[in-house]
């Protein structure tokens, strides 16, 4: 045979041995050894990334522990009831039942089980499902422990790191330590954790005190604590309680004749059903019940869970809160409330952080999480909206000095033949905006907002946290639907200079990994500080001035500020409460260190006896100054200093403050509106008098109502003799919800209709194609 011929033969054997299938055998085997290799690298890698696993962390409960600003607990919330048990008292049979019927190769695992892995595996590739099965009972508490059990939390990385830790766990800790672990953790349902825990709920006696069939109905729980519920579904708790015996049979950890014994037992048997679902609370949980919901939203927002063993920090001061509280629930309380009906929602923060010192969301409510009144924005808020909507903008964009002449003058809304009154029906001719906002009238606060024009009023809002579903409009100048949350932070800037901060709850986050977020607000310039400090110097009166709308809720000695504001009820509910009657009051005032909101009224105002008398709107007032005086006791009492940009003077033995370049040059703001004949000269800001001008009109405030000129008369000072007529209330009671002014159709339902016009003047323009029949704009909360 030549030599070309054995070329030939052996090119032609080659070929025959490496032909396409050998190839793509070969292929296959290539990309599964660099899968291989890719897998273990992801596994190393996500392996490195898992938290941290410690005995403290196998042993403690997953509940979310809340603390007060001083580290004290004050609640335990997913896991508030938990009696741990060692593992010398857990009985062989319970450990022998939970072995068998989730782990039965417990014993000679190393924290994981490739084979049931395996099968997992192949059975959710065919059978569609996610990532789930295969764990071990040393899985199924690394889970517990460190990660959420959420199925959509259930990835590749998640269940990695999960295996890791389990041959981490295993190779730390005994079985029998395992065991223990394991039982103290588990989720028994109605906030019960852990087995002991549950034993004595169900059956008031310790884990080695129960017989095989009630052990067997525990150890089935965890699987399905609502589904196996004993007293509520016992058919399906009868049918996991029997497959728990089965698999004790089948793992020989009992005999047959033992598993039909138990398996006749009713699974009701011992069980107290009354207990089952009674739910424990902390001492101080009652106090703090709002506070503590505004935390779990605040969680939420943040995305912890509640079951995940989190350490919660937050603001809470509870002394506070437990003033605020035993002061709207103490039937021996000064404050005189009317009826258990009567309900309340306040909320106090630090002016200079934003941080939520105390919140009370109702009284007499014994429901855990119930209705939150501080946060609800269900109610008008009157006339403290004057110093954040009509007010505070003119100082801000118009320069006003606080002796800044104001009409009040007969006044009509633009564009419509609605009339706009005060609490007393009458008209001061030109007063100056101190005057104006101490007695809190109404037809100069909606002169000034229509100078400063809705679109800047709205943007001066914003800078204070508060956005709005609808457009505002005038009416809006003398009540608003905001909390009390959003209140006592917008006057916090008025305290602090000028800042806005975003309130909050939680100052600070441990998670059961180790992982410590802190939380502050951020502060944002909202307005000057002239702007400020004039705000505040006005504010000061409604409390100290003797016409002033907020005398009941003045502290002596203490500096200052705050407003007052109620609201009147729609016309045609006027002839069904007593004359004088509103359906809200409100107090909001503050120092250098607190600020305090305060909404005081009932849920369902148009309900035979749900009105605030006028001795009640003083309710709101008075709780302001229990509350507000026990809390600066231990802190400074520090007065406002005058920026250098304000000038102070002296008009009519009054002190009255300017803006540098702002103070003597005559300005006028005409309104111009078409649509009303005849009441141009009257809608016209008067040109700023001088400083040695004098405001004859100061003194003719003795014959007035003083308290806030509320809508009802509410703020009226009981020595004047001055009362409002139904034709008073009639004319009046087209404004929307304002302390002293008449709000129309101001409800807190949400079936009553909130007069609203749409009338937005941009820069002290009106429009005169103003509508007049819509809703009032909602403000959105800001939690």
């Amino acid at each position: 045979m030549s030599s070309d011929e054995v070329y030939s033969r052996l090119k032609k054997n080659r070929k025959k041995k490496h032909g396409p299938i050998f190839q793509i055998t070969m292929w296959v085997l290539f990309f599964l050894v660099v899968l291989f290799f890719i897998g273990c690298g992801v596994f190393v890698y996500y392996a490195s990334t898992a938290p941290n696993i410690s005995y403290k962390t196998l042993s403690s409960d997953n509940s979310t522990t809340i603390y007060d600003r001083n580290g004290k607990v004050i609640s335990r919330l997913g896991m508030q009831n938990r009696d741990y048990v060692k593992q010398e008292d857990i009985p062989d049979n319970l450990k022998n039942a939970i072995i068998s019927v989730e782990d039965r190769h417990f014993y000679t695992d190393k924290g994981v089980d490739p084979v049931r892995i395996a099968g997992a595996a192949v059975n959710n590739v065919f059978g569609g499902g996610g990532l789930q099965g295969g764990s071990t009972l040393t899985q199924q508490l690394v889970k517990l422990s460190v990660f959420s059990t959420k199925a959509s939390d259930q990835t590749l990385k998640r269940k990695a790191q999960e295996a890791w830790l389990a041959t981490k766990v295993n190779r730390e800790y005994s079985k029998q330590q395992i065991l223990e672990f394991y039982i103290n953790k588990v989720y028994m349902g109605n906030n019960a954790y852990g087995m002991q825990t549950a034993s004595e709920v169900m059956y008031h006696k310790p884990l080695s005190e129960l017989d095989l069939s009630q052990i067997a109905l525990l150890a089935g729980l965890p699987q399905a604590p609502v589904a196996y519920n004993p007293v509520h579904n016992p058919k399906y708790a009868t049918a996991r309680r029997n497959q728990v015996l089965e698999a004790m049979v089948k793992n020989k950890s009992i005999s047959r004749a033992q598993a039909d014994q138990a398996e006749k037992e009713d699974v009701q048997a011992g069980i107290d059903k009354k207990n089952v679902d009674k739910t424990p609370t902390q001492k101080d949980e009652k106090y703090a019940d709002a506070y503590i919901g505004q935390v779990l939203q605040e969680m939420n927002q943040k995305g912890y869970k509640l079951n995940a063993g989190n350490k919660v920090y937050t603001n809470i001061d509870m002394d506070v809160q437990k003033k605020m509280y035993n002061l709207a629930n103490d039937e021996n309380s000064d404050l005189n409330f009317p009826n258990n009906d009567f309900q309340i929602g306040a909320t106090m923060t630090n002016p200079n952080n934003g941080k939520v010192v105390a919140m009370l969301g109702s009284r007499k409510q014994n429901v855990q999480f119930g209705l939150n009144r501080a946060v609800q924005t269900d109610h008008s808020s009157g006339s403290t909206m004057k110093p954040l909507m009509d007010y505070g903008p003119a100082i801000e964009y118009l320069n006003y000095p606080t002796y800044q002449p104001l009409k009040d003058t007969p006044y009509t809304y633009p564009g419509t033949d609605r009339k706009l009154h005060d609490f007393d029906n009458r008209y001061e001719g030109t007063i100056t905006m101190k005057k104006a906002l101490v007695e809190s009238r109404n037809i100069p606060a909606i002169r000034t907002l229509e100078a400063v024009g809705i679109p800047r009023a709205t943007e001066f809002l914003k800078g204070l946290g508060m956005t709005f579903k609808e457009p505002l409009n005038l009416q809006n100048g003398i009540g608003a639907y905001i909390s009390t949350e959003q209140e006592a932070a917008a006057y916090g800037a008025f305290a602090n200079g000028g800042t806005y901060y975003k309130p909050y709850t939680i100052s600070k986050v441990e998670t059961p990994t180790g992982e410590t977020n802190h939380y502050e607000a951020k502060g944002k310039e909202a307005m000057s500080d002239s702007t400020a400090f004039m705000m505040t110097e006005m504010l000061k009166g409604v409390m100290t001035d003797p016409n002033g709308s907020g005398t009941a809720a003045n502290i002596p000695g203490l500096n200052q500020a705050g407003k007052t504001g109620t609201t009147q009820f729609p016309d045609d509910w006027l002839s069904s409460v007593p004359e004088g009657s509103s359906m809200d009051s409100w107090f909001t005032g503050y120092t250098k260190n607190l600020s305090l909101s305060v909404w005081t009224g009932y849920d369902h105002p148009l309900e035979p006896g749900h009105y605030i008398s006028q001795s009640q709107a003083k309710i709101s007032q008075l709780f302001y100054k229990e509350v507000m005086e026990d809390a600066s006791q231990d802190l400074p009492n520090d007065n406002w200093t005058k920026p250098a940009d304000v000038i102070k003077t002296r008009m009519d033995n009054q002190t009255q403050y300017y803006i540098a370049g702002h103070g003597g040059e005559a300005k006028e703001n005409v309104i111009k509106n078409s649509t009303q004949s005849g009441q141009t000269a009257d809608n016209k800001a008067v040109a700023n008098l001088n400083n040695s001008q004098t405001n004859k009109q100061d003194e003719q405030t003795t014959d007035k109502s003083t308290n806030n000129g509320t809508t009802a008369n509410n703020e009226q000072k009981p020595t004047s003799d001055t009362k409002q007529t139904n034709g008073t209330q009639d004319a009046t009671s087209n404004q929307t919800g304002n302390t002293d002014n008449k709000q129309a159709n101001t409800t807190t339902t949400n079936n009553e209709q909130k007069p609203n016009t749409n009338s937005q003047p941009a820069t002290g323009q009106t429009n005169p194609t103003s509508s007049t029949a819509t809703n009032s704009p909602q403000p959105t909360t800001n939690n």
